[in-house]
């Protein structure tokens, strides 16, 4: 009678216990690392407003066993929509119709790689198959720009395979209607650059000797800036291994601007802004800080920088991913892709959770103004295994989403609708 009592005092206790950790993980993990957590949101002062991401999962051909989710939230951090997809996704980009269009990741799964249109449903609507890297572009005339990557022989650049950047414009009936090769302009950049073809440098480098991250159209430029280079239709490229971006004269293929090799330090996503001038995030990869750059780029000067470097407290960097968005209210919106808070606290709390529940990735969303005063912040916690982060977030208006929302309104009545019990 004493042992079964013992025994059963002993598995009690042990239950108790066993409970108690996981209430105290459960509390944890919601202190720490929630899904979404706002930081920091003024009204007055931030672009009202809707936020698309997804975070960013190896998948390698194992997606129909693990789907993963892209997401809209507002400005409070609520989730207003997700769509679940079977694919690996890199970057998302709502259309004015609500249908999405996205592309899957440069090292998923090649037999499923490509690009994808969807409704807000998650049903294709279009598919383009390729081996697709980073960036796409939405044309003003419904085509698609979009980059992509091609291992070839390619001597000029160096020994070996060569992972070489394609630059393609697809129309509605996925027809080829211009294409650019990197390789062929080599000695544009020698010329305009200094850079030595072919590499001697070894290994990854000369494999991925471009790994090119943006494919943007210019739309739109300052009527003062006379400068044909920076013309619309022109099309802007970044070559991160290079810390260059440049510029490619649509008509003729030829690279006909570049600047960064000496300045920039891992970059991605230049944009042309209204006034001429460029918009950039500088990883800072070797440099070991973050910045975002305004640059002139007629005069090759940088006019406005954002970093953190000299607070208590940095926390702006990311060695990779990451994008910028000016917004119509003239703040600008940033995705920094890896985020690590630099305090002790936090980092003892990573260490911890990462070593007895689950490994975190964290990504930070922030808007901040012209005086580099943070207005809008949001960090994302995406728990489970190969996790990267975000690529790229976009910021779109309450306006530009309500198509989508009403189609999902729609569709919610007429689910209500076939609920109800027939009436005679």
């Amino acid at each position: 009678m004493f042992r079964k009592f013992r025994y059963g005092k002993g598995l009690l206790i042990g239950i108790l216990i066993t409970l108690f950790l996981v209430f105290t993980l459960l509390i944890f993990e919601t202190i720490f690392y929630p899904f979404i957590a706002i930081r920091s949101n003024c009204e007055k002062e931030s672009f009202r407003s809707y936020s698309l991401f997804a975070p960013i999962k190896d998948d390698l051909g194992r997606e129909f066993s693990r789907p993963n989710k892209i997401y809209l939230i507002d400005m409070n951090g609520k989730i207003v929509h997700t769509w679940q997809v079977l694919n690996a996704v890199q970057l998302v980009k709502l259309k004015p119709d609500g249908n999405l269009i996205y592309s899957t990741r440069d090292r998923s799964f090649k037999e499923r790689a490509g690009i994808r249109e969807i409704d807000p449903f998650g049903n294709v609507i279009w598919y383009f198959k390729c081996w697709i890297d980073h960036d796409f572009h939405i044309m003003g005339n419904g085509n698609i720009l979009l980059h992509y990557i091609e291992d070839i022989e390619a001597p000029s650049v160096g020994p070996g395979k060569i992972r070489c950047p394609r630059i393609i414009e697809l129309n509605p009936n996925k027809d080829i209607i211009w294409e650019w090769r990197g390789e062929d302009h080599l000695d544009e950049l020698t010329k305009l650059l200094g850079i030595a073809f072919p590499l001697n440098n070894e290994g990854q480098q000369i494999l991925d000797w471009a790994h090119n991250n943006t494919c943007r159209v210019i739309e739109e430029v300052n009527p003062r800036i006379k400068d044909t280079r920076f013309k619309p239709g022109n099309i802007i490229f970044s070559y991160c291994n290079l810390n260059t971006i440049g510029v490619i004269d649509k008509d003729t293929g030829q690279i006909v601007w570049a600047w960064g090799s000496q300045d920039l330090d891992g970059q991605h996503d230049p944009k042309m802004l209204k006034n001429g001038n460029l918009l950039i995030f500088d990883n800072g990869t070797e440099r070991g800080y973050s910045r975002v750059i305004e640059l002139d780029p007629v005069f090759e000067k940088i006019v406005w920088e954002y970093n953190d470097i000299q607070s208590r407290n940095p926390q702006f960097f990311s060695k990779y991913l990451s994008g910028v968005q000016s917004l119509s209210n003239e703040n600008i919106f940033i995705c920094q892709g890896e985020y690590l808070q630099n305090n002790l606290v936090n980092k003892l709390s990573r260490t911890i959770y990462q070593a007895f529940v689950k490994k975190v990735k964290s990504s930070r969303l922030l808007e901040i103004n012209r005086d580099k005063k943070i207005v809008w912040e949001c960090i994302i916690n995406d728990k489970g295994k190969d996790l990267h982060g975000i690529y790229q977030s976009t910021k779109y208006s309450v306006r530009y989403v309500r198509p989508l929302l009403e189609k999902i309104k729609e569709s919610e009545e007429l689910i209500k609708l076939k609920s109800l019990p027939y009436i005679r």
